[in-house]
């Protein structure tokens, strides 16, 4: 059978997009390898998929899979895209969706100006909710071995576990060595998204994400999230900070502890497909 699906991304984080709001869909990790796949399939960092409510108080399902057949709690440059595709596939016309994940619900709202703003919820900060068991009481910074050098890192649950590690230059930080090592280290027992922080000034900072699951990728949402949490915990941060990803530039907003992380930035739709399924 043939299966529909749309291409999108937002700041560079890319995905494709399946409605399954009529018609359940169960990918199977290979099929997920093919449509993740950027040489023989369609390529994206994630699968998205848009799924009927199933409770009334959110308007859809929200199911975030990653390239190695794993599902994640959490995609926020993923929930600008699925506000988008909601809208533009005539799916819903309200400016403000309620949607659930995995592990939480969410909020997404269209701007004037085409952007979407998403309210990612609380940050959680104790080390049970993270999860980290590499410590039981909470601390700004934690000290882990990893790779035969001592890291200094933040941890952060935003939807999914974070650590966020401050970088001189984040051109230069060891993405591609420290991040899967840092991933699957033993102090994550969910494994977890590694950001390496630039911070340039109280306003203003650069941010690369090793994704769980998926590798670098040129925009985290829910990465630049934990970065704005764990730089204004530190006081080098304000409540208001434009993070510069490779893939573009987001706008995050958070008012301090008890209170909601807000993320803005855009959302595009690229192309429409089809690929034969045979899952």
């Amino acid at each position: 059978m043939k299966l529909r699906f749309t291409k999108m991304h937002g700041a560079g984080n890319d995905f494709v997009v399946i409605d399954a709001t009529r018609t359940p869909f169960a990918p199977s990790p290979a099929l997920l390898a093919r449509l993740t796949d950027r040489h023989f399939g369609v390529g994206c960092d994630q699968v998205l998929v848009v799924e009927p409510p199933a409770t009334a108080d959110v308007d859809f399902g929200y199911r975030i899979y990653n390239s190695d057949g794993s599902e994640s709690g959490q995609c926020l440059n993923g929930s600008r895209a699925f506000a988008r595709y909601v809208r533009e596939n005539g799916l819903s016309s309200r400016n403000t969706l309620r949607v659930r994940t995995m592990t939480s619900v969410m909020e997404l709202s269209h701007l004037p100006d085409g952007q979407v703003r998403v309210n990612a919820g609380l940050p959680r900060l104790t080390p049970l909710d993270i999860p980290f068991t590499g410590a039981t009481q909470r601390a700004l910074r934690y000290g882990v071995d990893v790779a035969g050098q001592r890291i200094e890192l933040a941890a952060v649950n935003m939807g999914n576990p974070h650590a966020v590690l401050e970088v001189a230059d984040v051109e230069a930080a060891p993405v591609e060595t420290l991040g899967p090592a840092l991933e699957k280290h033993a102090s994550f027992p969910q494994r977890a998204n590694i950001g390496f922080l630039q911070i340039v000034s109280k306003d203003e900072a650069r941010l690369r994400v090793y994704e769980r699951g998926t590798g670098e990728t040129l925009a985290c949402g829910s990465g630049a999230c934990a970065a704005m949490v764990a730089g204004s915990l530190w006081g080098k941060l304000s409540q208001r900070v434009t993070i510069h990803m490779r893939g573009g530039i987001l706008l995050l907003e958070w008012q301090g502890e008890g209170q909601p992380v807000f993320i803005t930035g855009p959302a595009v739709s690229v192309f429409k497909g089809e690929i034969e399924w045979q899952n």
